[in-house]
Formats: C-alpha cells, sequence, structure tokens
C-alpha cells in the first residue's frame, strides 16, 4: 500500500515532538567557573562548587575561611579575583591604599615588606620595589591612584558599597616572606682550660746525720 506524501505542516510537527523529546530525556546546562571557562553537563551546577576558587589553587586575596563569611556574589567575585595589597612601614599612599578597601568592602590580603628578603620577593613579583604594590586579579596596580584603583575594582565587579556582613574579620597582614628561625646566640665567654695543679713546694732535705758538717767536714761517724 503506498502511503500518503506527509504535508509540511505535518513534519515540522514531528520535528517539534522529536526535539522536545529529547530535551526532556536529557537537559545540558552551561557551567561558566570561577577561572572563566565555559563547561556543558547534564548535572545542574551547586552554589557551592561554583564559587570554589579554580583547581590547582587556593584565593590570594583571603584566607578561604575567610571568605566562608561573604555573601555569595561577593565571594564568587573575590574567588574570580583576589586583592593582595603590599605595604610598608611609614608609607602614607599605602595606608590611602588600604583605606579605599576597607572602605568600599573589599576583600583582601595585606603583605608587609620590612626585610631584605622581603625587597628581594617583591622585585621578583613586581619588577621593583616601590609601594604600595597591588593585584587585582592578575593585573598588577604599582603605587596608589585612587582613580586607577578604583576603575579596576569596577571592572572586576566589587561593589561601590561595602556588603561584608558583621561578623567578618579580615585576615592579619603578615610578611611577604616566613620569617627566618632565630639562630642561637655565639658563646660570649670562652670556656675556661682546664686548671693544672699548681706543684707543692717540697721541703729542704734534711742534712744526713753521718754526711760532712761545717763541724765535722770529713764526714765522720763515730
Amino acid at each position: 500500500m503506498k502511503l500518503p506524501h506527509p504535508t509540511p505542516a505535518l513534519l515540522a510537527l514531528l520535528c517539534s515532538l522529536a526535539v522536545n523529546g529529547l530535551a526532556q530525556a536529557q537537559q545540558v546546562h552551561r557551567i561558566v567557573g570561577p577561572d572563566g571557562k565555559v563547561t556543558f553537563s547534564d548535572r545542574a551546577p551547586s552554589l557551592d562548587s561554583a564559587a570554589q576558587p579554580p583547581s590547582g589553587g587556593s584565593a590570594t586575596g583571603s584566607s578561604g575561611s575567610a571568605n566562608d563569611a561573604l555573601p555569595y556574589d561577593l565571594r564568587q567575585i573575590a574567588n574570580r579575583f583576589p586583592v593582595t595589597l603590599y605595604t610598608g612601614t611609614d608609607c602614607a599612599p599605602c595606608a590611602s591604599a588600604r583605606n579605599l578597601l576597607v572602605n568600599r568592602g573589599v576583600p583582601f590580603t595585606e603583605r608587609t615588606i620590612g626585610s631584605n628578603e622581603d625587597i628581594d620577593a617583591l622585585k621578583r613579583l613586581s619588577g621593583n620595589t616601590g609601594l604600595p604594590f597591588g593585584t587585582i586579579g592578575q593585573q598588577q596596580l604599582h603605587g596608589y591612584s585612587d582613580s586607577e584603583w578604583t576603575q579596576y575594582l569596577d571592572a572586576a565587579g566589587y561593589p561601590k558599597q561595602s556588603k561584608l556582613p558583621g561578623n567578618y574579620r579580615r585576615p592579619a597582614a603578615t610578611p611577604l616572606t616566613p620569617p627566618k628561625p632565630a639562630t642561637p646566640a655565639a658563646a660570649t665567654e670562652e670556656t675556661p682550660a682546664t686548671t693544672r695543679a699548681t706543684p707543692r713546694a717540697r721541703p729542704a732535705p734534711e742534712p744526713n746525720p753521718g754526711g760532712p758538717t761545717p763541724s765535722n767536714p770529713a764526714g765522720i761517724r763515730f
């Protein structure tokens, strides 16, 4: 028997049913990771996994425990674009950069430069020894400019007003390089030499009663 030729409307209906059936059978989710990579999966992404830093390292902007207290949106930004500030003592521009981050509510890590080892490490990291020095993700900021720092914080997506929760505690500033262990102090006093016994003076030998004497030069005994 010859089947009737399908009409265009019937073909469209059959294609629509096939596509809907395939979509219901397996739904594909588009997932954008913290590192910006796009993947596809049949499993819906979880909020906790999406907020984790890229594999192979932890966020340098703040410790994991500090980031755990952040709202989800801010935590995701801090994981993708961690902020690190390098400062020194008696550095007014360093204080200005710190105040900008604190007042804006940007979670960040602070590294202090106070030793020759710190200076060498900073030079390897930034190419010079100028302070303050900051990083927002992979972007390096040399010196402090309010407009420049604000521009890059805006580009990273940090809120203009603080959204830090009341229980948030910023990690304490730490030296760029670990402090060297204290070496034992050198002995200031020499170990005294072994005391030698002073030889005792021997008493003079008594004259031999049988020997010569002034009154008996020949030593004759009677």
